[in-house]
């Protein structure tokens, strides 16, 4: 004798008569995930922020291209304003001035 109950069979999904499933319908097909990105005023962060849009077509393995691709553009634009030269500073007062 066993102890193991056995599952009960998964009852047919109720469907209306003459009814077929969409043969377009794919469950694992990409599918755009309409995540809004406000504008930041830098064309060149909006630029690679838009571009996160090219990852909606593709199957999940392909996201880390356009990910990482993103993310360098990102690091690059920071590491730009770094590298930008600020206002001059105020000369320190032990400089002499001819």
């Amino acid at each position: 004798m066993s102890d193991v109950v056995p599952e009960p069979e998964p009852e047919p999904e109720e469907t209306e008569p003459g009814a077929r499933p969409d043969p377009g319908y794919e469950p694992a097909a990409p599918a755009p995930l309409d995540v809004p990105r406000a504008p930041t005023g830098d064309a060149e962060v909006d630029a690679r922020l838009a571009r996160l849009a090219d990852a909606d077509h593709l199957a999940t393995d392909g996201h880390v291209e356009v990910y990482e691709d993103v993310h360098r553009g990102l690091r690059d634009a920071l590491t730009a304003l770094d590298a930008r030269p600020g206002p001059p500073a105020p000369p320190s007062p032990h400089e002499h001035r001819s």
